[in-house]
């Protein structure tokens, strides 16, 4: 088999948003906690290392300040220009934003992938609105990247996005299946090709948190 291509999103280190318990939407996140930018850097280290060997062309953050703030450390690492782009965004929060996640999931009867066509809030996406844009955006960015190695600075739902378009899953299956996205965990794609030319996208590795401590703070929320 020879990679084509490959996609390995980072989720964003532990953010102050996450420890309130709050909807850190664009709005009302204020970044990365110190955990979070010592996560993060641990995980540009492993990064820088695997950068000399194999470059990355790129590094893409969404626009919140947590992915800004993962994305400068990762970029700063690697020596490469940060690129902000919009399309990385999570979900729209409308009148959540800032609004605790408990009281938004008892006033909806659950999670935002619970009943995945509603909105969750007034303004909201729904959860499946939310991953047909982000898989919209997926496909022209690896369109755009083909033949090379790219990395995200992202939010968990993007990985969840990403599983969804580029494993062939079904929206209609979103409320039934989940992906671990734990904070600054890598996930990675690779696009191979065999001898006889016969192309497809391989889920090389899940939230894999192996240059973190073995010790750390509860898993992420992946609707976070």
């Amino acid at each position: 088999m020879t990679v084509t291509s490959a996609l390995v999103i980072a989720r964003h280190g532990e953010a102050r948003c996450n420890v309130e318990g709050r909807v850190g939407g664009p709005k009302t996140c204020t970044g990365l906690t110190d955990l979070g930018r010592r996560q993060v850097a641990q995980l540009a280290a492993r990064l820088a290392a695997e950068h000399r060997a194999t470059p990355f062309a790129a590094v893409y953050a969404g626009p919140r300040l947590r992915l800004r703030e993962s994305g400068q450390i990762l970029a700063a690492a690697l020596d490469l220009p940060l690129v902000e782009d919009p399309g990385l965004d999570g979900p729209r929060h409308g009148e959540a934003d800032g609004m605790a996640w408990r009281e938004v999931e008892e006033a909806f009867g659950g999670a935002p992938h619970t009943h995945p066509d509603r909105p969750y809030a007034p303004g909201a996406d729904s959860w499946n609105g939310y991953l047909t844009r982000a898989t919209r955006y997926l496909a022209g960015l690896l369109e755009h990247a083909e033949g090379k190695r790219v990395l995200l600075a992202a939010h968990g739902e993007t990985i969840h996005a990403a599983c969804h378009h580029l494993l062939g899953i079904p929206l209609a299956q979103a409320p039934y299946i989940g992906f671990g996205t734990d904070h600054a965990s890598l996930t990675r794609f690779q696009r191979q090709r065999d001898a006889y030319g016969n192309a497809r996208w391989v889920l090389a590795a899940l939230n894999d948190t192996t240059h973190l401590p073995p010790l750390g703070p509860a898993p992420g929320r992946p609707h976070r």
